[in-house]
């Protein structure tokens, strides 16, 4: 029996720019239940990115509430919701973020050496194996290809075994073939059990996700699937 991880009621988030106040998010409500993959998509602006910010307890709504994991954390201290960051969501990101001066096994192992982890060199291993990188793990991201360096991302974002791993625009970067092989191996992560949430612009990916939450202006427009 699955059980709901994600569920938002009425969230909403303002921006103020200048004189002017900008509706971020108008009012935002859906649910992801375990081992689901769900793609947020949107056009530039249409506030998926704020959402994804939220989600991934990055920021805070104004009003509303966003329960993660069976726990209330729309409200909670910026020091909160780091530690829930840490110990319970994975990021993916278009950029990759990984350190130019670290090997791809370090950068993997970093998530871990930072929670105090005594074998993370070992787990690090075993994440860069699941994403097909075992003979690169001692590269630098400057030796590595764009789908290379995404695919040591998503061994960093799954080495510490989150309740949710968060891809933002994660085939960005990539040309078409390599972005199919990313979205293969979060499919692979998903067939495992995992709950995969992919935020997007492109028609492409979010066909890749079972369902599919399609949002506009701060609202959520439409959703496709089951959930």
């Amino acid at each position: 029996m699955t059980s709901v991880i994600i569920k938002t009621q009425s969230l909403t988030k303002t921006y103020r720019l200048g004189e002017n106040e900008i509706l971020a998010l108008d009012r935002i409500d859906f649910q992801v239940e375990e081992g689901e993959m769900v793609a947020i998509k949107g056009s530039s602006g249409s506030g998926k990115s704020t959402l994804m910010h939220i989600l991934g307890c990055l920021d805070r709504p104004d009003s509303g509430r966003y329960i993660l994991g069976g726990e209330d954390v729309s409200e909670l201290s910026l020091n909160r919701l780091a530690e829930i960051r840490n110990q319970h969501i994975g990021f993916v990101f278009q950029n990759f973020n990984l350190l130019p001066r670290l090997s791809a096994l370090e950068n993997v192992e970093l998530p871990l050496l930072y929670a105090g982890e005594s074998e993370a060199k070992d787990r690090a291993k075993a994440a860069l194996k699941i994403v097909g990188l075992e003979d690169r793990m001692n590269h630098e991201p400057a030796q590595l290809s764009g789908g290379q360096l995404q695919r040591t991302a998503i061994a960093r974002a799954i080495v510490t075994d989150p309740a949710i791993v968060l891809a933002d625009e994660p085939t960005g970067n990539l040309d078409t073939k390599t972005g199919e092989e990313i979205l293969a191996i979060f499919k692979k992560l998903n067939a495992n059990g995992g709950t995969i949430v992919v935020v997007t612009h492109e028609t492409a990916v979010a066909k890749q996700c079972v369902r599919k939450i399609h949002i506009r202006d701060g609202r959520i427009i439409n959703q496709e699937g089951t959930g």
